[in-house]
């Protein structure tokens, strides 16, 4: 979704694409909850500064302590999509802004209502690793809707438009510098706890997308293949493509049934196909990302 939305008002196809939008922003919103909970009660009593505006802003209060950390990421946030509208154009979404200042809103209403004086546990290992996992976990649920908790992503595009430095490299230099500044305000032991969140946080992201998305690609030889055909089709609600083959060994004949489907439909169809056909030949893989009918429009 992008910019444009604010200005064109769009009618959704059905009821169908209306429940889809509501349910992104449903998980966006459970994924903002989260990064807020692993910053304000593990990162931020540690000053942990594992990068993004999250951690710039918990530099930044060290020299401003007057404004607290969720006012701080607000102004950030806002400062960098005016910058970014500017600079690169209108190619962040309603969903990232969304993301990014409600993220920022609920940091601010935990230091309001929830005040924590002291760090939950006296070990800074505990708190960095609880810290990074549940807000890397909710990072991760807000980038599969296509949308991003804004900060150093934003910087990234500006870098990749005036000096061609990828995205990911972008995004990583730009929470290098912010660990580097937290060294400089915080001691070079927090800098480098800091620096070692910033490489979980990415190993953690990339883990939970992959979680996320993960599907199985199934082929199946059986003689039964045009009921194993019909019942994914008819019960699973998911295509399948059917293959010629023939056997190298015996010379037969046979169809070979293709299909992609989620880790619950797989668990229903090896139960089927056990039921009809115990001598079936089938070879499993995982796919993490799948675009097209069905699945993730390829224009998101």
């Amino acid at each position: 979704m992008s910019l444009g939305d604010f200005f064109i008002i769009k009618k959704y196809k059905g009821g169908v694409n209306l429940k889809g939008k509501i349910k992104e922003f449903v998980f966006i919103t459970i994924g903002m909850i989260m990064v807020a909970v692993g910053l304000y009660f593990f990162l931020m009593p540690e000053k942990l500064a594992i990068g993004g505006a999250n951690g710039l802003a918990i530099v930044i209060n060290h020299w401003i302590p007057f404004l607290s950390i969720g006012t701080i990421m607000i102004i950030i946030n806002i400062v960098l999509f005016i910058i970014g509208f500017l600079v690169v154009g209108t190619s962040f979404g309603i969903k990232t802004i969304y993301a990014s200042i409600g993220t920022s809103v609920i940091v601010s209403l935990f230091e309001k209502i929830l005040s924590i004086q002291k760090p939950l546990v006296e070990d800074i290992i505990l708190q960095l690793v609880f810290g990074v996992f549940i807000s890397a976990i909710g990072m991760g649920i807000v980038f599969n809707q296509n949308a991003s908790t804004g900060g150093t992503d934003i910087i990234a595009k500006i870098m990749n438009k005036f000096f061609g430095i990828e995205l990911g490299k972008g995004v990583l230099f730009s929470d290098f510098i912010i660990t580097v500044m937290a060294g400089f305000a915080f001691g070079p032991e927090l800098g480098m706890y800091s620096l070692l969140g910033v490489i979980l946080n990415g190993i953690v992201i990339d883990s939970t997308m992959e979680g996320i998305n993960l599907c199985k690609e199934v082929n199946i030889v059986s003689e039964y293949s045009s009921d194993i055909k019909e019942y994914i089709v008819n019960n699973l609600k998911r295509g399948a493509t059917l293959y010629n083959a023939k056997g190298a060994y015996t010379g037969d004949k046979k169809d070979v049934v293709a299909t992609v489907i989620d880790r619950r439909d797989f668990i229903k169809l090896k139960s089927y196909i056990k039921a009809i056909d115990k001598n079936a030949f089938i070879t499993v893989s995982n796919v993490y990302e799948v675009l097209g009918d069905g699945f993730k429009n390829i224009e998101e």
